[in-house]
This record gives C-alpha cells, structure tokens and sequence, in this order.
C-alpha cells in the first residue's frame, strides 16, 4: 500500500503498511472522513513523522488522542495550531517548563518548533471523529503506533522517550531501556498535574541525557 509519509519512516514501516490490520484501519478511515467531520485533516494525519525523519528522533512524547475541537489537531501529540487557546494539558506543560528550565511561556502553542528539532510528538490514535474523544480508538491505530515505537527502539539509540499517564506509562515495554531513557510521571491534566507532572523535570533531564550522548540539546 502506498502510504504518503516520509521516506525513512515508509521504510522503516513498509511490513504495517502491507498488513491487513491496516488495510481494514484504512478502509474505516477513509469511510470517516467522507462521512463524517474527522480531525486532523487527511493531509496532516502524518505530520509528526513528516516533520522528524527516524534518524532525526531524540525525544519521543506520546500522546493518546488527537484533540476533536475545530482548529485545534495537526498532527503533533499536545500541540494546537497558531493563535488556539492552550488545552489545559499543553498549558500545564509549559509551567512546568518554565519552573524547569525558565524558558518563558510561548505565545503559540504550535510545537512545529519541537519537531523540525526532533521531538516525535506521537498520539497513539491518529484520527477522531470531532466532538467524540476516543472515537478512532480501537480500529487499528495503536497497533500501528505500538510498533512505531517499538521498531524505532530496535534500530535507534539514545533516544529520551517521555510517557505521561497510566496510558503512556504501559508503552514502556515496547522500549529498549538499555539502549534509550524513560522518563515517567502522572499526566498533565489539571486532574493530576499537581501530583508529580509538576516537578518531574523532564525537560533539563532530557537535554543532560542528549548533552551526554553528544547530541544538540531541544530548545523548549
């Protein structure tokens, strides 16, 4: 099947895209959206492998679901397009930024500028029915992205994976801990940020990590 992503990630990939599970993901897919309003748009539903090739991966964040308001979901875990109020999560995130690392709260919540870094900012479900949280869970997706994971572990080192939530935190096993950091803490919902989101201090611990495999550290 020909996918349109880019080349090192169609590679990497090629036996999910043969698969049958992805053919029938596919099918249900495309039956969204010609039915149905679908976030992100059909072109962007890659675009954080679009925007961080395999080789370029040094920070892995995962998400669970695209966000299903008007406007808000391209393709990257966490991150609204230009000039969308920040969801609570994505606000909690760059507090704790700030209190890590001082970096002041941006203006826009588009993470664009993590990824063109090396930021895989990956959901585990990469499509959603608008207004309908959860909506594409459950078709095929999270395998897809379970073996995303776990495919990029095996042919890459050095990578800081950060897994917020009991969601995320179940993804561990697909993980090389021996060759890649794991970095773990509650999710930052307002329901549970304050009880360990805010002062995990992932994002110094990711850029000492980087900083002692010799890589460029991410400018947050």
């Amino acid at each position: 099947m020909n996918v349109n992503i880019e080349e090192s990630w169609k590679e990497l990939l090629a036996p999910e895209f043969e698969s049958e599970y992805f053919k029938q993901l596919t099918d249900f897919v495309r039956h969204e959206y010609s039915t149905q309003q679908i976030f992100p748009p059909g072109n962007l539903i890659f675009n954080a492998f679009n925007r961080t090739p395999v080789n370029r991966v040094k920070v892995v964040i995962l998400g669970q679901d695209p966000y299903h308001d008007v406007n808000q979901a391209h393709g990257l875990c966490f991150s609204v397009n230009d000039g969308i109020k920040f969801p609570p999560s994505l606000q909690n995130i760059f507090k704790e930024i700030q209190s890590d690392i001082g970096t002041p709260i941006p203006q826009s919540g588009n993470l664009e500028r993590w990824a063109n870094q090396g930021v895989l900012l990956l959901n585990a479900t990469l499509t959603v029915r608008a207004h309908n949280a959860g909506s594409h869970q459950g078709h095929g997706w999270e395998i897809f992205t379970d073996n995303v994971i776990s495919r990029l572990s095996a042919v890459r080192e050095g990578i800081v994976f950060m897994l917020w939530g009991s969601y995320a935190i179940s993804k561990a096993r697909l993980i090389d801990t021996t060759k890649h950091l794991v970095l773990t803490a509650v999710h930052p919902s307002p329901l549970s940020a304050y009880r360990g989101f805010f002062g995990c201090k992932h994002f110094s611990k990711a850029n000492e990590y980087l900083r002692q495999h010799g890589e460029t550290e991410i400018k947050w």
